[in-house]
């Protein structure tokens, strides 16, 4: 029996939170523990992310998949479409609004649990051609990962493989590898280390989509198949039925 769709919706949207959560979070106590080195903020940033990310899969991945992503969801849907797994068009929208909503409420409790305003706009601007290219690198290489360790049967070291994948990616791309436009969103709602400033968000979404498009066009060429797999992506959750 169908995992119901609210139970889904939430684990989605506790998922997202807690993600920007950590990566918000962490990188306040980076600034504050480390405040001379950046290269130091940055280490402490991304090994947060990258543990509490696979903490999240494994948690969340039995009920919804643990996208935490709009693109993750999106690309699930566009090639699980001809088989008929994966999501459903309704099923994509429901995941995208509460991703979104996730990752701006990660941010208002991150900045709560450091005694910051609940809204504080970002001010950082991250608007530039290189970033993007960067966002471009970053949304491709991590949907070739989840898929295809999903077409390979390999779904269970996903919650390793896609931590290690952000943790890295956060050195070499040059944006720090959001990769994700709900979290991008969630971003702007913090004048902390890691905001983005508001005006820079339609950028980053933009070229995050432009990375689907190759990410997805090379997936499908490939593993021409893996549409049959949509339904374990990014965790298998079969047994979780009830």
């Amino acid at each position: 029996m169908p995992i119901p769709a609210p139970r889904r919706l939430l684990a989605e949207f506790l998922g997202t939170a807690l993600l920007v959560t950590t990566v918000v979070g962490s990188g306040i106590m980076a600034a504050t523990l480390s405040p001379d080195d950046v290269g130091l903020q940055l280490l402490e940033n991304s090994v947060a992310t990258a543990l509490a990310l696979a903490a999240l899969i494994l948690t969340f991945g039995p009920v919804s998949g643990a996208h935490f992503n709009p693109v993750v969801s999106a690309a699930d849907w566009w090639l699980g479409r001809r088989t008929r797994t994966g999501l459903s068009g309704a099923e994509l929208a429901g995941y995208a609004v509460a991703q979104t909503l996730g990752a701006i409420s990660g941010s208002i409790l991150a900045n709560l649990m450091f005694d910051l305003a609940p809204v504080t706009l970002a001010t950082k601007d991250r608007a530039a051609g290189h970033l993007w290219l960067g966002e471009v690198v970053a949304t491709t290489g991590l949907l070739l990962l989840i898929f295809a360790l999903g077409r390979s049967g390999r779904a269970s070291v996903a919650p390793a493989a896609v931590g290690a994948y952000i943790g890295a990616a956060y050195w070499f791309t040059s944006s720090t590898s959001f990769a994700n436009p709900a979290v991008t969103v969630g971003r702007a709602f913090t004048d902390t280390f890691a905001g983005i400033a508001p005006a820079s968000v339609p950028g980053f979404v933009a070229f995050q989509i432009v990375g689907l498009l190759v990410g997805v066009g090379l997936v499908t060429a490939l593993y021409p198949g893996t549409g049959q797999a949509a339904d374990d992506i990014v965790v298998e959750h079969p047994a979780a039925t009830t």
